[in-house]
């Protein structure tokens, strides 16, 4: 099911209209990203022949979908960055650092959208500023829509799956360690990757 609307192609091309499917219409509102359901991570290429993937343990966010006009839809999460988990202690600590996120001056990472699109099918893409230590930048996330359900509690949910790919420097993470075979320690490449499920929240009364 897209969540976007599509053109009518039967409608005179001089009077075609965007259709507005009901049940898209119906998933307008205000959604909460549930955590414990959802993953934000990453992987990075390491002594430049395999990749090393974290996570962060600790973060919240909000959507607020359009169905009916998708282009007004926003998204906003602020990651905390001081639970980035890479599996080993030591290079965890490494990165909350000043090498690298100073997780103690600079204790959030945070995502505002400025616009969305679609793209084709259940495929969207989402842009807006990131913001890593003092640094704000715009990043494009590439996402798929899982499509909507009822869970076993009576909560209306949706999701999403995506991903995006940024040069860790253009954000200030710049340390690096030069290896004697050539290249560096740590890649400049970062891909992003999100598992997102949210929940609708009450109409207000």
């Amino acid at each position: 099911m897209a969540l976007f609307n599509r053109k009518n192609d039967n409608a005179p091309a001089a009077t075609a209209t965007l259709e507005v499917d009901p049940a898209l219409a119906a998933l307008t509102g205000d959604y909460t990203i549930d955590p414990a359901h959802s993953s934000i991570g990453f992987t990075v290429r390491h002594a430049m022949v395999t990749n090393v993937r974290g996570s962060f343990g600790e973060f919240e966010g909000s959507l607020h979908l359009d169905g009916a006009d998708p282009a007004r839809s926003t998204a906003s999460i602020d990651v905390t960055i001081a639970t980035v988990d890479t599996g080993m202690p030591d290079r965890d600590g490494h990165l909350r650092s000043g090498d690298f996120f100073d997780a103690e001056k600079f204790p959030l990472m945070t995502f505002r959208s400025t616009t969305a699109e679609q793209l084709g099918g259940d495929t969207y893409r989402i842009t807006g500023d990131l913001t890593i230590k003092d640094v704000t930048r715009p990043l494009s996330i590439d996402l798929e829509f899982n499509g909507s359900a009822t869970d076993v509690y009576g909560n209306e949910r949706v999701g999403f799956e995506g991903s995006a790919q940024i040069l860790r420097s253009d954000w200030g993470l710049t340390w690096n360690a030069a290896l004697e075979t050539g290249g560096v320690m740590v890649s400049d490449k970062v891909k992003l990757t999100f598992d997102i499920s949210a929940i609708k929240s009450a109409p207000q009364a």
